[in-house]
């Protein structure tokens, strides 16, 4: 399956530019069918001279493509779809990947209008094409509709279809996730250098521990557990440092923390919904 027609971003950030170079890569659409509507002059200028797509000011230059990715801060989300309503219908499929904004909200904003709306939760890795999202359809969205954003979002990474409801918990745990990594590889450099290592040292160290233990993982399929248990041998250093790990509560804080991100999105989510009903 490939992508038919074209391809356009609403908004230029980050993330749309690292879908613009997944889809591009992986073969899946030309440059130049690709078209990102982005206010900013030079934000549009970077795209067009690095990727060679077509950029435009105004969203108008949607009409004619096939499947439209809203990539935008979730404040505006509503001002957007407001403008693009009479643009936006049953010719076409809006993938959103602003957070927090829920699919009941982008539908009402686009009612009777007959376009198909998926609701998608990325997160940051997919900045080099090892991102993790999950997918929601909409109540227009059909299976075909599914098919394409999961080749546009498996382009930088993978991703899994989940009812939208689950989604708070995604946002919570691979949302959210690679910060609480990046503060355990942060400690562990912190460590390396509390314990005698120069800083340098410690992260290169670190690092590959890490992405070496993740692809461990990966390729052999073990559980996470077994994996741990290789390593640990009675009376060691490593089952030493588990214990005191342990002591601290280290898998209750995780959990704690992925819980507390949960919660918040689903908080954030009911703002969302409060500010509609007040409009």
């Amino acid at each position: 399956m490939d992508l038919h027609g074209k391809l356009a971003f609403i908004g230029g950030g980050r993330m749309a530019e690292a879908l613009i170079r997944g889809v591009i890569e992986a073969e899946l659409i030309k440059a130049d069918q690709v078209m990102v509507v982005e206010p900013v002059y030079e934000r549009r200028e970077f795209l067009k001279e690095n990727y060679h797509i077509q950029v435009f000011e105004n969203s108008a230059a949607i009409r004619d493509c096939g499947v439209v990715i809203l990539a935008v801060k979730p404040q505006i989300v509503g001002k957007v779809l407001d403008e693009c309503r009479r643009i936006l219908d049953e010719n076409h499929l809006l993938i959103s990947i602003a957070a927090g904004i829920p699919l009941v909200f982008l539908e009402e904003k686009l009612a009777g209008r007959g376009c198909r709306v998926i609701r998608v939760m990325p997160n940051t890795p997919a900045l080099i094409m090892e991102g993790a999202s999950a997918l929601s359809a909409g109540s227009l969205a059909s299976d075909e509709d599914l098919a394409v954003a999961e080749l546009i979002f498996n382009a930088v990474g993978k991703s899994v279809i989940l009812l939208e409801s689950d989604l708070d918990a995604v946002t919570g745990l691979s949302g959210s996730g690679p910060a609480y990594v990046f503060s355990f590889i942060e400690a562990l450099i912190d460590s390396g250098v509390k314990v005698g290592l120069s800083r340098s040292v410690a992260e290169v160290l670190v690092l590959q521990t890490v992405l070496g233990s993740v692809k461990l993982a990966m390729e052999t399929g073990e559980h996470p557990a077994q994996l741990r248990a290789m390593v640990t041998s009675p009376g060691g250093t490593t089952i030493a440092g588990l214990h005191a790990m342990e002591k601290q509560g280290f898998q209750g804080i995780i959990m704690d923390a992925v819980e507390a991100a949960t919660k918040r999105s689903v908080e954030l989510g009911q703002v969302v919904m409060s500010a509609r009903k007040k409009e």
